[in-house]
């Protein structure tokens, strides 16, 4: 009898640990979103009837315009898994939406995949509504959202060393121009946490303003129909890339007709002529926007070519 007792002793507590177990992974798992500016959003002006608006498909998000709330939606590995890397994630839809599915959710899956945290930044869109300089909004957001994902560092299980940012087309010209624009004092900030990122990925990112290969709809949003030189050559961040720029790792297809592959190739031949560690992959065929690539042509190896990047790289 007491035989079977122990056994059974023995059988409930080993089920309890698996219970504990899995539940602590569905609960890892589950992301969480925070508010950006808890205490007011700087530069902000009343936008009157301008209000966010989100498109919703079988549950979840997978669109942002008008956004007037910034957030951070924070998916974190499992902590048996996570290597103490961390991505801020910018979504693309030039400067006027956020793809925020295939360019938000899923990426940050595919980094929790890899036992990388994955930070989704809903970022505001550039808008004379609602802001007193449109063209820093977008920064100061990227900025921000740098800096919270330090201060959360010890909480979230991220080591502050390894925290990197990935674009998407528009949302990769926010990336680069966070990866140079870094220490802009673009708002009043509280401490001195950086917000640098250690690493960049830009995918068929606007790098550049200059008229002959940027993005017309992301340039006209950011510094208007008529913007001055100096905005122009100030956004084009190919031009202010110096030697604190982190390396990058940048996806472009040769195809693309809403993003000439010219903006990648000057990033990289920017950052060729300082000698930051950097790679530059050109795909045949892929067009533009394709998130993940999965099941596509020859540019559906680049989460695996980036993988292994970044752990070359010691991220």
């Amino acid at each position: 009898m007491n035989f079977n007792i122990n056994i059974m002793k023995k059988s409930t507590f080993i089920i309890a640990i698996l219970v504990t177990n899995l539940l602590g992974i569905t609960l890892n798992a589950q992301p969480k979103t925070i508010k950006l500016w808890p205490e007011g959003i700087p530069g902000s002006i009343t936008g009157g009837d301008y209000k966010e608006v989100s498109t919703v498909e079988n549950g979840i998000i997978t669109r942002w315009i008008k956004v007037t709330d910034p957030s951070l939606t924070v998916f974190l590995p499992p902590k048996e898994k996570a290597t103490g890397t961390a991505v801020l994630i910018c979504p693309g839809g030039g400067y006027g939406a956020l793809a925020f599915n295939h360019e938000g959710n899923d990426i940050a899956k595919w980094l929790n995949d890899n036992g990388i945290a994955g930070i989704i930044l809903k970022y505001r869109l550039p808008s004379d509504l609602i802001m007193k300089d449109k063209s820093i909004g977008p920064l100061q957001d990227a900025q921000e959202a740098m800096r919270t994902i330090r201060r959360n560092a010890a909480s979230w299980n991220i080591n502050p060393s390894k925290i990197g940012v990935i674009g998407f087309s528009a949302g990769g010209h926010l990336a680069s121009t966070l990866s140079t624009h870094f220490d802009d004092m673009v708002y009043e900030v509280k401490d001195n946490t950086s917000a640098r990122p250690d690493f960049s990925i830009l995918m068929y990112p606007v790098i550049t303003m200059d008229a002959s290969f940027t993005h017309m709809g992301s340039r006209k949003n950011l510094i208007g129909d008529n913007p001055s030189e100096e905005a122009v050559r100030h956004f084009s961040n190919e031009l202010q890339i110096n030697e604190k720029t982190p390396p990058a790792f940048l996806v472009h297809s040769a195809d693309d007709k809403a993003v000439p592959i010219k903006n990648s190739i000057t990033y990289y031949e920017a950052l060729s002529k300082l000698s930051i560690p950097s790679e530059l992959h050109i795909f045949q065929k892929g067009g533009h926007g394709y998130g993940l690539a999965i099941g596509k042509d020859t540019q559906s190896s680049w989460p695996g070519l980036c993988m292994k990047w970044l752990k070359a790289s010691g991220f």
